[in-house]
């Protein structure tokens, strides 16, 4: 259940430390401008919120929904997301050095552009025709992600870790890949691409 006035509470506040918002229904919501540290948003609906210029700090998303929330010049740090639907979200637009980990988020239609996400974990998300545009993922993890449909396109991938990752194609000529950890049905994609033949796999 919502906790008694916490959606005034939340309107209407500016700093926010050490809380938890549980059941909190505000689609739409404008939050801009404020500052969360160390909060958790639990079981929240939060879709199409606006977060322009607030600051998130070592806070925490279980089980909420942020689909087509916007965060425009929104600073995060240590921000972390289980379970949390983020539909259509518009990450390019966030301010510089975000500091984020997705973990069971369903990250459909999703868009990263020219971002620095280095080490950033993507684990076992459904990220599907997603965009990933001049995206720094060195080190990233995006063990158990569903990718399919999904671009990648200018990202740096050394030592991004995609094994058990569905639906992944990696194209060598628009990607900078160096020690990038793919499964070999990746892997086979990407020769039957540019026009190799893969022993064992469906050649005649």
């Amino acid at each position: 259940m919502t906790e008694p006035r916490a959606n005034e509470r939340l309107e209407s506040g500016d700093y926010f430390e050490n809380e938890t918002f549980t059941g909190l229904e505000l689609a739409g919501v404008d939050l801009g401008g404020k500052e969360f540290f160390r909060c958790t948003f639990r079981s929240c609906v939060l879709r199409e919120s606006r977060w322009r210029k607030s600051k998130l700090e070592r806070c925490t998303f279980v089980g909420s929904d942020l689909s087509g929330a916007t965060f425009d010049q929104t600073g995060l740090r240590g921000v972390r997301f289980e379970s949390t639907k983020l539909l259509g979200v518009d990450w390019g637009r966030i301010a510089p050095h975000p500091e984020l980990a997705f973990d069971d988020c369903k990250l459909r239609y999703a868009s990263f552009v020219g971002l620095a996400l280095r080490k950033t974990s993507l684990l076992r998300c459904s990220a599907t025709e997603a965009t990933f545009t001049d995206v720094d993922f060195t080190e990233a993890d995006f063990r158990g992600t569903d990718l399919s449909g999904s671009t990648f396109t200018g990202c740096t991938l050394t030592r991004t870790d995609f094994r058990d990752a569905r639906g992944l194609f990696l194209d060598p000529a628009r990607n900078r890949l160096r020690h990038t950890l793919v499964p070999v049905e990746t892997a086979v994609a990407i020769a039957q691409h540019f026009g190799m033949d893969v022993d064992g796999y469906g050649n005649t």
